[in-house]
């Protein structure tokens, strides 16, 4: 499950091998496609598209925003959701009280106040500066990007909880202190974190791409073991 920088496959150039053994479903959140308008965030909605999408139970990656409907879906549905890997994820409801995540939510709030005054270029930037956007690989124009930004929920809102059981993995790229914020709660809970110290898409690289079909092919094992 993706964040903001690209969705579907174009989202995840380097786990494109992991098809070789695993039937990959490189989803699509709510708002994201190349025809329809862009539309709100919708967290419930794409949990209900990872849940739907794990059949009888699988993996399930995600980078950035794409981590809180990931999340949500094991919260309701832990019993399909065989691993975690949870990539710079953005789950603020859970340290919304911590002090990086607590700035950062004063810099997007400031951001969305000046919203509708901000052309489309000068918006986009400063929300890319924030989420840590690269260019999209889905090479849409400027127009439905800065539209698409314009609609995304802030993630405070979104129930989330600790899931119990689920193995997880958080890497995170060592570079900003909010993502290395949530990383370190989650390992308080049990989370096995990493850095990877390769800026806001660690997965993008060789070396973060093998750590990711490591931990699914050892969270694999581990379960047939148990089942």
């Amino acid at each position: 499950m993706h964040g903001m920088d690209g969705y579907g496959a174009a989202a995840w150039p380097a786990q494109h091998l992991l098809a070789g053994n695993y039937d990959c479903l490189f989803l699509k959140r709510t708002g994201f496609d190349a025809v329809e308008p862009p539309a709100a965030t919708d967290f419930a909605a794409d949990a209900r598209i990872v849940i739907d999408a794990l059949g009888t139970g699988g993996h399930v990656v995600a980078h950035a925003q794409g981590a809180v409907p990931a999340v949500m879906a094991a919260v309701q549905r832990p019993d399909l959701v065989r691993s975690l890997v949870l990539v710079e994820p953005l789950l603020l409801s859970l340290t919304a009280e911590l002090p990086a995540t607590a700035a950062y939510l004063g810099r997007l709030q400031h951001l969305l106040e000046r919203a509708d005054e901000l052309p489309d270029a000068a918006f986009l930037a400063e929300f890319n500066t924030l989420m840590a956007v690269t260019a999209s690989p889905n090479h849409e124009p400027q127009g439905r990007r800065a539209a698409r930004a314009r609609l995304q929920a802030r993630s405070t809102g979104a129930p989330l909880h600790i899931i119990p059981g689920v193995s997880t993995l958080v890497i995170t790229g060592g570079w900003e202190p909010l993502y290395e914020e949530v990383a370190q709660y989650l390992s308080t809970t049990g989370a096995r974190h990493v850095i990877h110290r390769d800026g806001h898409r660690p997965h993008d690289t060789a070396a973060g791409a093998a750590l990711i079909a490591e931990f699914i092919a050892g969270a694999g094992a581990n379960s047939e073991v148990g089942s």
